[in-house]
């Protein structure tokens, strides 16, 4: 009998077939246990390479991506990865730095192991005419960049965490990084500008760099069209290709702008090849930027782009809070309670909503209490002068379900609590503001994923029950009138 001798190309391919297999079935468990955006954002790009024995080598994008995923989805990774594999199993990470593979980083996973080396900072060395020309161009751009506008001051939430950990990853190596430029995009008032100041501000600082420029888009064309009229265009591209750290705010004002697109292109590739770093702002995605040019849009989008979202309900006290202490004021919690749950899109309304609060009631010479804040506060929040707390909704579904609070915190599976406590979840998410922390630790300590799964299931199930539509409705009815 003949035998085929197996080749080294055939076991190549057959590791390559292994770990996609493998890796099918942990993707399906890794879906289950976190939302959509962040598995679409940290799973789905990731490539299996091999599974050798029991070792499962993954292919990551870059070091940050890496340490980000080690950072928050390690213990769901190492649940995975033995379940589908084994309880000898081990996870290779292949970095890619520049679009080249690197060793890869090995982590066992009995143990986590610690964090990859920081890069070697680059040693700054600048000419004294780079130095004479920047500071005799500079002082034009000074009071831009405000010293308030810190990472320090700046309040972290899930809303926010993968910004700020790119800003701050870029601020401590500008130009030596793969988020090359940052892009950092949102709606209105979720403190864009506060945080692409803030990595100016740090390199400022920590000397990281030498030449610092935060400039608004606006300013820019400005200053490009002046420079046109008045003869001095060389003068304005060179300024510009002496800067280390090019911060532009608002990059959706050079929509349509032919001429300074144009110059952007310019300086965008002279700072990139010379290892510089740029940072962008924008208010919406770059994909949906209209009257772009192709080839700029596609060098914004060769680094990182990450948005900002609308913070949460813990996010948002605590940035009330944070302004109290500012401002040297005290406010009752219920108070702040009312404001931090009836403003919920935008944080620079919801400043607006404390100040006017604190200059109205000192003009009344009154004290701050629910009533006065909900008669000042009226024209902002109209409508949504509700206070519903989840303490709220677990009276309300219990009485309505016929069931105790231990039923709908406890870990019963009858379907009738089972729906209730779903019941429960979902409400919560819909009108209280809590994050799903906050609302699976209420309903018996449960995690995320759980309440998660609850509204889904909710979702999904009213769409085809007219009962269920009807229960919803009811206990929303009741939520109201009870929050009066």
């Amino acid at each position: 009998m003949n035998h085929t001798p197996t080749t080294h190309s055939d076991t190549q391919s057959a590791e390559r077939q292994a770990a996609q297999d493998a890796w099918k079935k942990c993707l399906a468990i890794i879906e289950d246990n976190i939302n959509s955006q962040s598995f679409k954002t940290w799973f789905e790009p990731i490539v299996p390479l091999r599974l050798s024995g029991e070792e499962l080598t993954i292919q990551v994008p870059s070091q940050f991506f890496y340490e980000w995923i080690e950072e928050n989805y390690y213990s769901l990774l190492k649940r995975t990865i033995l379940d589908v594999i084994g309880r000898n199993a081990k996870l290779t990470y292949s970095v890619v730095v520049q679009q080249s593979p690197v060793e890869p980083v090995t982590i066992k996973l009995p143990q986590q192991q610690s964090e990859l080396p920081p890069p070697e900072p680059r040693p700054i060395a600048v000419s004294r005419a780079a130095q004479d020309f920047y500071k005799a161009n500079v002082h034009r751009f000074e009071g831009y960049l405000k010293p308030t506008h810190t990472f320090d001051n700046f309040i972290k939430g899930d809303c926010n965490a993968l910004a700020l950990a790119a800003a701050k990853s870029v601020a401590e190596t500008p130009g030596k990084n793969n988020f090359n430029p940052l892009v950092v995009y949102g709606g209105v008032g979720l403190g864009k500008t506060h945080l692409v100041q803030a990595i100016g501000n740090y390199v400022k600082v920590k000397r990281k760099a030498e030449f610092i420029l935060y400039v608004s888009s606006e300013k820019f064309t400005i200053d490009f069209v002046s420079a046109i009229q008045s003869g001095k265009i060389s003068e304005f591209s060179a300024f510009y290709r002496n800067i280390d750290l090019l911060i532009i705010d608002d990059v959706q004002f050079f929509e349509k702008k032919e001429k300074t697109q144009e110059e952007i292109f310019h300086i965008f590739n002279a700072l990139h090849q010379s290892g510089k770093q740029i940072v962008l702002s924008c208010d919406r995605p770059l994909k949906e930027l209209r009257g772009l040019e192709e080839r700029l849009l596609s060098r914004f989008q060769w680094g990182l782009s990450t948005d900002l979202q609308a913070p949460d309900f813990e996010t948002r006290l605590a940035i009330l809070r944070r302004k109290m202490d500012d401002n040297g004021t005290t406010l009752p919690p219920d108070v702040i309670n009312f404001i931090a749950t009836n403003v919920t899109s935008n944080v620079r309304e919801m400043e607006g909503c404390l100040i006017k609060l604190l200059a109205t009631a000192s003009m009344l010479g009154r004290d701050i209490d629910l009533p006065l804040t909900k008669s000042i506060l009226k024209d902002i929040i109209r409508d949504k002068a509700m206070n519903i707390s989840l303490e709220m909704i677990e009276k309300a579904v219990c009485d309505y379900f016929k069931i105790s609070p231990n039923d709908i915190k406890g870990k019963s599976r009858k379907q009738e609590i089972a729906l209730a406590r779903q019941v429960a979840m979902y409400l919560g998410k819909q009108l209280t503001g809590s994050s799903l922390k906050t609302i699976g630790l209420h309903f018996g300590g449960r995690d995320h994923s759980t309440v998660i799964h609850a509204c889904q299931t909710i979702e999904e199930a009213q769409q085809n029950s007219a009962d269920l539509r009807k229960d919803l409705e009811e206990l929303k009815k009741r939520l109201d009138i009870m929050s009066l």
